[in-house]
């Protein structure tokens, strides 16, 4: 297969024979929300990626010394632009392979129309859906965020744990929220909960008040919302409190923004809404050495998924490290051999030891920053989730982890 690369003029001469050194440049697919219902969220995401790639490039570089380059695509957290999206990065960019998508639809359509086709790997580090696992991939499909298959259970016992046995749900019309619900459903109740109304809603709506009227007719405690915060989140939250329909609530990751609480009101949702959050164990080495770093830079290390997006661009470098070429078709199989034991332990940040190993001959064994990211034989990951609450100081706090 072809290597895809391009020459790019490096930053200096060489002094001594007067002649410009070169470098390679080694494009890599990087496909976000960068607008849509989480566009807030996804700047630190794309963020952290970059910052992988730039650690990458101050301590070697990949293979002999090539720039590792990322290219923005826009998926807008949609099916249809996220291929879009994808058709520019993989067929107009050529890049070997691709960081994303970040939202669950998005995702799922670019991968099935444009980068398994291709045979592309494509690695996100956010997309939850359980229909990601079941596809018929050719082992190009991989993600670092453990599938709703796993939260939705983990959020029905949280559910069960703090009391709750009758609740309504709602949940927007897209696959992670869809899926994520569908799970919830049929883990609280096979806990013995009941759910006294369920509906589907559209995002972007004006208001949500006859949907939320239906819901309240089943005497639930608390009602469950699966929704982006952007889209239809925060409106259905606003008109269950500003009616008097609900008082308690539960969400999921896609709700989980410091605009909720800026634009509800820290004292109103004090005591009243839990959110579980795939997260990070903040205590691992792998953790803190990039929290450290990236700390350091504008973006909060604890923001959603930015962890995630951090350690799959960085999984990337090391496939392609680790494969010894660009080439497409040896990323796959290269990518679960950096991911997975046995071999050297790797941290983020580490990349110069990596590229040493590696060059050496031995077996590498990536400890993400998000958590040990072993990938199964569909390119899943288990995950762990935080419960996350309104603090003291009027911000979401960490209360327990599930």
């Amino acid at each position: 297969m072809k290597i895809f690369k391009r020459l790019a003029l490096a930053s200096a001469m060489l002094a001594a024979t007067g002649t410009v050194a070169l470098s390679e440049e080694i494009k890599v697919g990087s496909v976000a929300g960068v607008t849509g219902p989480i566009a807030e969220l996804v700047v630190a995401i794309v963020a952290a990626r970059q910052f992988a790639a730039d650690q990458v490039n101050a301590n070697g570089g990949l293979l002999d010394g090539d720039t590792m380059s990322l290219v923005i695509a826009d998926s807008q957290c949609d099916p249809k632009a996220a291929v879009d999206a994808g058709n520019k990065v993989v067929n107009i960019e050529q890049v070997v392979a691709v960081v994303g998508a970040i939202c669950s639809g998005a995702t799922n359509g670019m991968v099935q129309a444009v980068t398994i086709p291709a045979g592309v790997v494509a690695l996100s580090d956010a997309s939850a859906t359980p229909s990601l696992t079941d596809l018929d991939d050719n082992d190009l499909v991989f993600r670092v965020a453990a599938s709703s298959a796993y939260q939705g259970v983990a959020m029905a016992q949280l559910a069960w744990d703090n009391g709750y046995r009758n609740l309504a749900m709602t949940y927007a019309s897209d696959d992670y929220n869809s899926a994520l619900a569908g799970v919830f459903e049929a883990s609280f109740t096979g806990l013995g909960g009941t759910i006294s109304a369920n509906q589907m809603h559209e995002p972007d709506k004006a208001s949500y008040r006859s949907e939320l009227s239906t819901l309240s007719g089943g005497d639930a405690e608390a009602l469950a919302i699966f929704a982006y915060y952007g889209s239809s989140g925060i409106a259905v939250l606003r008109n269950a409190i500003e009616a008097g329909l609900f008082e308690k609530f539960l969400a999921a990751d896609g709700m989980f923004d410091v605009s909720v609480i800026e634009q509800i009101g820290a004292d109103i949702l004090s005591g009243n809404i839990t959110i579980l959050k795939q997260t990070p164990d903040y205590e691992s080495p792998s953790y803190m050495a990039f929290a450290e770093a990236f700390g350091e830079t504008e973006h909060s290390p604890q923001g959603p998924f930015v962890a995630h997006g951090y350690d799959a661009a960085f999984l990337i470098a090391l496939a392609i490290e680790n494969a010894g070429s660009t080439d497409r078709g040896a990323i796959s199989a290269s990518l679960r051999e950096v991911a997975n034991p046995p071999g050297m332990v790797i941290r983020p940040g580490e990349w110069a030891k990596a590229k040493a190993a590696i060059a050496a001959g031995q077996d590498i064994n990536y400890e993400g920053a998000a958590g040990p990211n072993d990938f199964d034989g569909n390119g899943d990951v288990s995950g762990r989730f935080s419960v996350n609450v309104v603090g003291s100081d009027g911000t979401w706090a960490i209360e327990g982890a599930n």
